[in-house]
């Protein structure tokens, strides 16, 4: 680990060598990627600084003891190489979770999907519980939501809505929610008051630039239509929805919400691109075999990932044996704790299998 960590130093240093030089600084794109490049590595790097300060100073205290000190200095002494003992097995640590490979997409905006799955009106009131509470936590976050296309039903629920977040960070907070969330309650549907179980699906999708997924024109059919609307002024007069199918995929992505046909397939684009890039992740999961697969962000969507059971208030997440009796709050957009406890079993996960390799 220490080789490695001096090989990231040294390319940290070299970096801001590179940006001091003129020809560098006079080249924008050259000076961004550079920028950026150390940008990444500072925090990795100023950590293992403070490590190496640390056990400098540990290597010296520890030297003290044999300098025949009496006893109340060296109670002193052992008391000052416990502290830094303890500091350096914290940065220790600090340092392992930092080495681990970045995911590129982390600090991306996402594009959230959420369908209504077995339940029947039940399950679109959830898929609408589930949108307000991902909604809530973007608010939180001071992230910006907008809602790309929604198919309501007449009770206030969802057969699907898609929607974008955009914040910095909203993929490595949002990643770990894709699959099958589940709800046991009692519907507002139902007058015997018998507890139902209802499903909802929820994909998680780094948006993606148009040079990062290029889509050949020659491969997607448009087709725009008048959008449907509820009656009166919220129908549309004009041909402003938009259906694109991407030929070799058979994959359909429709958006109607927007008055502006450009509007609609500029959002259509974004999605596709989004669906696209996942397909082709989900193939080199394939690839990688069961490991990766068994990782906590792997993300499946028919995985049954979390229950929500009103009549105990809790919340149970099934890849990590999660539990909290936090359940209306989670509901309401606090999903922190539930995001935290995610993100470090995925980063242990990560590091048994950089052991094992």
């Amino acid at each position: 680990m220490l080789d490695k960590l001096a090989a990231v130093e040294a390319r940290y240093e070299e970096l801001n060598r590179l940006m001091a030089d003129l020809k560098v600084a006079t080249n924008p794109n050259l000076l961004r990627q550079y920028g950026q490049e150390a940008a990444e590595l500072e925090e990795l790097v100023q950590t293992y600084r403070r490590f190496r300060k640390v056990k400098d100073q540990l290597d010296e205290t520890r030297a003290m003891l044999d300098d025949g000190l009496d006893d109340d200095m060296l109670g002193l002494v052992q008391d000052e190489i416990d502290t830094l003992e303890q500091q350096e097995a914290e940065l220790t640590d600090q340092l392992e979770v930092l080495l681990i490979p970045r995911d590129p997409n982390d600090e991306k905006n996402v594009i959230v999907e959420i369908r209504a799955g077995t339940g029947g009106d039940e399950a679109g009131l959830f898929a609408a519980d589930l949108y307000r509470m991902y909604a809530r936590y973007a608010e939180v976050q001071n992230w910006q939501t907008q809602v790309l296309s929604s198919h309501p039903t007449g009770i206030g629920g969802f057969k699907e809505i898609i929607f974008e977040v955009q914040g910095r960070g909203a993929y490595s907070h949002l990643k770990y929610e894709s699959g099958v969330h589940r709800v046991q309650r009692v519907p507002e549907t139902e007058a015997s008051g018998r507890i139902h179980t209802s499903t909802a699906t929820v994909a998680v999708l780094p948006e993606m630039e148009e040079i990062e997924v290029e889509i050949d024109p020659n491969q997607i059919r448009v087709d725009v239509y008048r959008s449907q609307g509820a009656g009166g002024q919220s129908v549309n007069t004009t041909d402003s929805a938009v259906r694109i199918t991407h030929l070799p995929t058979g994959m359909v992505v429709a958006c109607q919400d927007e008055r502006s046909q450009l509007q609609n397939k500029l959002r259509a684009m974004a999605i596709l691109r989004s669906r696209l890039y996942e397909m082709e992740q989900e193939r080199l999961v394939e690839e990688q075999g069961e490991t990766r697969r068994s990782q906590v962000g792997s993300g499946e969507r028919s995985e049954k990932i979390r229950t929500y059971n009103f009549p105990q208030n809790r919340i149970t997440d099934h890849r990590i044996g999660f539990t909290s009796h936090r359940l209306e709050t989670t509901l309401g957009g606090d999903l922190e704790e539930l995001v935290q406890a995610l993100t470090e079993a995925d980063q242990a996960a990560k590091l048994r299998e950089m052991a094992s390799a």
